[in-house]
């Protein structure tokens, strides 16, 4: 996914919920918003991509339904980080803890608060530098593990919090350790 940067703040700087009302009037396009209060306009993914995010969504979806430990979300969620961005991983889950912790109106519009587990799936036409930087964002705010798996390299970085970046080559699974009990994520769907 192609992202284009627009930096209105000399100009204007969005609240909260003026940047919700901007996505709401243009749901054709997808937003996203850096902690600098930069828009960010993301481009469609084709449809590789589009068919491996759908079943890698599939999977966690059908692992939390049997498990109920937390909820699961797809791309089109945005989350506000505590650094202030707007971000939107292709798969992202929360325990069922602290999301249950969200009043009505958090959980309706972007959700305050750092998933525990994101993942994003990099597009061909990604940069690998700014989907680095988007996944340490995501650490740097709480999120606990990150996966950001590059199809063309057949590579997936893991990003935990407070060690490391571990960069594994053509795995055949990878693991949700203690942050997805029992979530094994088969990358023959992606590979």
């Amino acid at each position: 996914m192609t992202a284009i940067t627009i930096n209105l703040n000399p100009i204007v700087r969005f609240t909260d919920d003026q940047f919700y009302q901007l996505c709401r009037e243009n749901p054709e396009v997808k937003f996203e918003r850096s902690a600098k209060g930069e828009l960010l306009i993301m481009s469609p993914t084709g449809g590789e991509t589009g068919k491996s995010n759908s079943e890698i969504n599939a999977d966690f979806v059908i692992w939390n339904r049997q498990n109920k430990l937390g909820v699961c979300f797809d791309s089109s969620t945005c989350f506000k980080l505590p650094n202030g961005a707007n971000r939107s991983p292709d798969v992202a889950w929360i325990k069922k803890e602290r999301w249950d912790s969200l009043t009505i109106e958090e959980k309706t519009k972007f959700p305050p608060i750092a998933p525990d587990f994101v993942l994003e799936l990099m597009s061909p036409t990604d940069s690998l530098q700014e989907t680095q930087k988007k996944m340490q964002e995501y650490i740097d705010n709480g999120v606990k593990l990150g996966w950001l798996i590059n199809p063309k390299r057949r590579q997936v970085e893991i990003y935990r919090l407070g060690k490391p970046i571990e960069i594994l080559t053509s795995p055949s699974e990878l693991s949700g350790e203690d942050i997805l009990p029992g979530f094994i994520l088969n990358m023959a769907i992606v590979w």
